[in-house]
């Protein structure tokens, strides 16, 4: 059985929660915590991929293909990744993202 676009956005929400936890607990440099963040990215990516674009269209104003991309990027080529793109990615992006997921999620009455 599939899972449904509330689903997938509800999964986006615990990683994003899910991270915060992790960084609370060190850097991005502390490679353990760099695991964890990456493969809650790598989840977000996928979630991202499944769900209806004519929702994600309702926010405009996130790059949701390049969040798909980015969990290609990090699933497929680990060793190419930077510390520090991960790093902005987690300060300056999750916030605006887990507005909009939230946004979405009332949008389909889950919110």
């Amino acid at each position: 059985m599939s899972r449904s676009d509330e689903d997938r956005l509800l999964d986006i929400v615990a990683a994003i929660e899910a991270i915060r936890r992790h960084v609370e607990r060190g850097g991005i440099e502390d490679g353990l915590i760099f695991d964890a963040v990456r493969a809650r990215l790598m989840e977000i990516g996928e979630a991202v991929k499944d769900v209806d674009p004519k929702l994600l269209a309702q926010q405009p104003s996130i790059p949701w293909r390049r969040i798909a991309a980015m969990r290609d990027q990090l699933a497929h080529r680990y060793f190419d990744t930077s510390h520090s793109i991960v790093a902005q990615t987690v300060v300056n992006d999750l916030g605006e993202l887990e507005a909009s997921v939230r946004v979405l999620l009332q949008a389909i009455g889950s919110g």
